[in-house]
């Protein structure tokens, strides 16, 4: 079990654990990292605060109330953790712990969820009773005594080299994962054998102060691996994709939408490379065929099972289904998305549609999402034009849910 602390009160960033980077909230961002693995089965986020439940509730994780005498600044992370273990299993009506209790910190926005699952399974195993997220650190540090400065951890007249120095490990803060049982007996995330989980340095930033997060903004938009999206065909929804799900009705009934611009661009890159797109929408609506006629793109209107026009658009034009990309925000996707390799969400999408998608685009629907999803396809082809490479071996499970954001 993942328990997220997320109260409302924070004296740096006012309501931080709801600040957004790359996309998501923090809170977001912990609750999907959680979900990513392959052994965490519950993710539960203790709050006092309405804001912060509504948006954990969104993301599909279970809530517990946290008193007013445990929501404090002084209040410590493990009373809010015992505070959500007794809550949880007496709501369940079991006195059955989870084996292992894994404290996610939702200021940590970066969380590696292979890391995570690497230190769950370690506990699991019996090799160590607490793990936590640490990154290398080969800095030389000192103290300040009263003026004078004093090496910590090194001899100040021998100087070696970076790469002739064993390294030191940061605590990140990111996550702690621990025995349930000696949690319950120390009270304290630290007990028993303790082991460390190495997570990349530039993955371990915590989000302290408004510089920490202006940081945060910039890794996630430039610092990325993910970027690129090796597909040969791009599908799109309409309705919360290329719109913002918003539509404006005058006195006759006829609706009026609002797009994006540098969507349009974005698909004339893609149709100058030469990339195959469709746009399915289950509505008859002659703003989507305006639309498309504008792009200058196919389209399919009156759907009532979007995977199966998808699957015949496919075999038409002779595509495999792993390699292709369908761009949702909505529950009515999910049976398209999970039919092809790369199921891609709008950062805006349901909680469902979050949980299905391999890859979870910055931008919202109308707000550019269509043009990031063209980008990132344009950026793999520029990468290896003629043999996109595979990237990794998840590429041909169609709607595995590799969570790029996280």
């Amino acid at each position: 079990m993942a328990i997220i602390p997320a109260r409302g009160g924070s004296q740096g960033i006012p309501m931080k654990n709801l600040q957004r980077v790359g996309g998501q909230s923090l809170l977001a961002r912990a609750i999907l990292s959680a979900r990513a693995t392959r052994l965490v089965t519950d993710v539960v986020v203790s709050t006092d605060h309405p804001r912060i439940r509504q948006e954990a509730e969104r993301f599909g994780a279970a809530v517990i109330d946290r008193p007013e005498e445990l929501s404090g600044c002084v209040a410590s992370s493990e009373s809010a953790l015992l505070h959500a273990l007794n809550n949880i299993t007496a709501g369940s009506g079991t006195s059955a712990d989870p084996d292992v209790t894994i404290l996610l910190q939702c200021t940590s926005p970066f969380i590696d969820a292979h890391a995570l699952d690497a230190a769950v399974e370690r506990v699991l195993k019996g090799t160590a009773d607490t793990v936590f997220s640490a990154a290398p650190n080969h800095n030389f540090l000192w103290k300040d005594n009263e003026g004078a400065a004093t090496a910590v951890g090194h001899d100040a007249g021998h100087r070696p080299r970076r790469q002739d120095r064993e390294p030191q490990y940061r605590e990140t803060g990111a996550f702690y994962v621990m025995r349930t049982s000696g949690l319950r007996t120390h009270k304290h995330r630290f007990f028993g054998a303790i082991g460390m989980q190495p997570v990349p340095e530039e993955t371990a930033i915590e989000i302290d102060s408004p510089t920490d997060l202006d940081v945060a903004h910039v890794l996630a938009k430039s610092g990325r691996t993910d970027w690129a999206i090796e597909v040969d065909a791009l599908v799109t929804d309409f309705d919360g994709v290329h719109t913002d799900d918003h539509a404006l009705v005058d006195a006759d009934g006829t609706e009026h939408v609002r797009v994006s611009r540098r969507d349009g661009m974005g698909v004339a890159r893609l149709r100058a490379a030469g990339v195959p797109q469709l746009i399915l929408s289950t509505e008859a609506n002659p703003v989507v065929t305006a639309r498309a006629t504008k792009l200058k793109i196919e389209v399919r209107q009156n759907l009532e099972d979007k995977a199966a026009a998808l699957q015949a658009w496919l075999a038409g034009r002779q595509l495999d289904p792993a390699r292709v990309a369908y761009v949702g925000n909505d529950v009515n996707d999910l049976a398209a998305m999970g039919s092809v390799g790369w199921p891609i969400a709008v950062a805006d999408a349901d909680p469902a549609v979050l949980a299905a998608a391999r890859v979870v685009l910055t931008a919202s629907g109308g707000s550019g999402a269509v043009r990031e999803a063209s980008e990132r396809v344009l950026a793999a082809r520029t990468a290896s034009p003629t043999a996109p490479s595979t990237g990794n071996n998840l590429q041909s499970v169609p709607g595995r849910p590799v969570r790029t954001t996280v």
